[in-house]
């Protein structure tokens, strides 16, 4: 199933496109998710947790840049990985891109994703997953933002200009990641939050409930 999804950084597209190749350093403003491995400067392996509906799933694999453009803001990541518990797996194809907003900058996602074993069963729903990664999406926005602040804001943009001027270098294999964002931004996202999103969704779409 294909979806897309957009979110904003409040920093010029320069700046926001060093700090979101920071793999390590925005992880943890993603819902669910850890780095457990640098393997190189564009191959990393980690978890993550979600729920689709009142299931609650965690994924171990291996996420790899197989295209990487620093020039355009452009790039195309492969995940792959398996349930823990042996309940199938999930492979994902995502490219997205920067563009200039008057906020800073806005990232635009299209994704590629296909389940398979029990998991695409407990995903069948395709607007279920669309509300997942919705959520996912805004409150990465959020914990990202929430991040940049914590850091002050002059800080932040100082160390992202720097970044934009230097290519980082490759890092060894045997680093591993250590977060460094308080973790209460890990937890999955609710189940009983999906459900209650995606009746509503239809609810309105049903009665015109905010159209025009």
């Amino acid at each position: 199933m294909e979806f897309d999804n957009s979110f904003e950084v409040p920093l010029p597209p320069a700046q926001a496109w060093p700090l979101l190749m920071d793999i390590q350093r925005i992880t943890p403003c993603m819902p669910g998710a850890e780095l457990t491995e640098v393997v190189d400067h564009r191959t990393y392996r980690g978890r993550i947790a979600v729920r689709l509906g009142p299931v609650a799933l965690s994924f171990a694999g291996l996420v790899t840049f197989e295209e990487l453009d620093n020039a355009s803001y452009r790039a195309r990541v492969k995940a792959q990985g398996t349930d823990l518990k042996g309940r199938g797996g999930a492979n994902a194809v995502a490219s997205f891109r920067l563009e200039p907003a008057s906020g800073g900058s806005k990232v635009l996602v299209h994704a590629d994703l296909s389940l398979s074993g029990a998991v695409a069963q407990y995903g069948r729903g395709v607007g279920m997953i669309q509300a997942t990664a919705a959520q996912l999406m805004a409150q990465f926005a959020t914990n990202l933002k929430t991040h940049l602040a914590q850091s002050s804001a002059p800080g932040a943009a100082r160390l992202a200009a720097s970044a934009a001027m230097r290519s980082p270098p490759p890092i060894p294999s045997s680093v591993t990641a250590r977060p460094t964002v308080p973790s209460p931004a890990t937890r999955p996202i609710s189940g009983f939050t999906l459900i209650a999103k995606v009746l509503w969704d239809r609810i309105r779409r049903l009665f015109g409930f905010g159209s025009g």
